[in-house]
């Protein structure tokens, strides 16, 4: 029987200074002048009062402003949503509030600001302290302002702030990757995640590949050595690439890879609803583009699709979000959050325990060192054999 898991509250604000050549959100560069902050706000809460039907009574345990680049929106919108939000919405005690933020635009009493209205966790797109690599990857802040920008949150009052940092970028080799860590973790964050740069679908970069990207063996060798770097400094590895000091994992993104409930409000958001009534769960997005959205949000055709997750398609949307996991699953979770017997991935269990890939440990179901490398590999097998 399906469980209602825990619900967070993700909020998409979309438009960027400069798209970076490697990104593959949903972000725009605004065009003719501003963004319409407040008409934005308007059509969030608006957004938010369509979908509170899917959601009522439920506490929110965070709340996670993505982009985008969200530290473009001034404070004063931060807190109009944020009030309004908690007007319609049940925060739970120790709600955790994310603002994601470009260092380009870190400003001298902006975070006083933020944290004023209620946020309390920025996470900071550095992605490396290196200036030739920041240039390269189009970056519109440097080194220098990178820091500032960190030190300036610290400042404000903030002691929960993650660093965002990207390895096998063109041109750079190990002890370039091994410096950014250091820099990163001189500054003391409590969070850091550390991810290989990838070249997606429908991004310049995927159109004009850039010149010297470090082959697979350096790319490897960068994540062993920057992992075993950032345990010696206090950070520990609790997904495939998130690390934190003791008690400092984000709580919005655990939410996720453990298969918990989220609405998603905003130009292109994406949500996870357990319907406990209907027993079964709601995958919602809304319209992509943000003057397709604005002109439509808080109505139906603001929406830009519903899809009910099949029981057959179930363990594979599980696994996809579980096994980033370090701390696995166990069975008796999966079967309240797919409202399936865990006979339903007997098969492909065994076959992954078989090669090597998933090992039992203490009830809980875990990818071995050797399942790290072959996560594709191992989700694979948990997919029904009629997608």
């Amino acid at each position: 029987m399906l469980t209602t898991p825990p619900l967070a509250l993700y909020v998409h604000l979309p438009w960027c200074v400069r798209k970076c050549p490697y990104c593959d959100f949903n972000s725009h560069q605004p065009r003719g002048g501003p963004p319409p902050f407040s008409a934005y706000v308007d059509a969030l809460l608006a957004d938010l009062d369509q979908d509170l039907p899917l959601v009522w009574g439920r506490p929110v345990h965070s709340v996670f402003f993505g982009g985008g680049t969200p530290s473009l929106f001034p404070a004063s919108d931060i807190d109009r949503f944020l009030q309004g939000a908690a007007a319609r919405l049940r925060f739970a005690p120790g709600l955790e509030i994310t603002l994601e933020a470009n260092p380009g635009t870190a400003e001298h009493g902006r975070f006083e600001d933020y944290r004023a209205a209620g946020v309390n966790r920025i996470s900071f797109g550095i992605q490396s302290f290196d200036d030739g690599c920041l240039q390269r990857l189009g970056r519109i802040h440097d080194s220098a302002e990178a820091d500032r920008a960190v030190k300036l949150a610290q400042d404000a009052g903030f002691d929960n702030l993650n660093l965002d940092l990207m390895y096998a970028l063109p041109g750079q080799d190990l002890a370039m990757a091994a410096a950014d860590v250091a820099r990163a973790v001189a500054l003391a964050p409590a969070h850091i995640s550390h991810y290989q740069l990838t070249l997606e679908p429908n991004t310049l970069f995927a159109a004009r590949p850039p010149e010297r990207m470090p082959d697979d063996d350096l790319a490897w060798d960068m994540q062993e050595h920057c992992q075993a770097r950032l345990a010696d400094a206090g950070y520990a590895q609790y997904e495939v690439s998130a690390y934190a000091r003791p008690g400092r994992q984000c709580k919005h993104n655990l939410n996720y890879w453990r298969f918990g409930d989220y609405l998603g409000i905003g130009a292109g958001a994406h949500g996870k609803i357990t319907l406990g009534h209907e027993q079964t769960i709601l995958r919602r997005w809304k319209q992509r583009h943000p003057t397709a959205w604005l002109a439509s949000a808080g109505t139906p055709a603001g929406i830009g699709g519903d899809d009910r997750i099949a029981p057959a398609r179930r363990p594979f949307e599980y696994m996809l979000n579980a096994l980033r996991l370090l701390e696995g699953f166990r069975l008796e979770h999966f079967e309240a959050c797919t409202g399936l017997p865990r006979t339903a991935i007997a098969r492909p269990l065994a076959a992954a325990t078989a090669r090597g890939w998933l090992e039992e440990r203490d009830g809980r179901i875990l990818p071995t060192a050797l399942g790290g490398r072959f996560g594709n590999d191992v989700i694979q097998l948990f997919m029904d054999e009629d997608d």
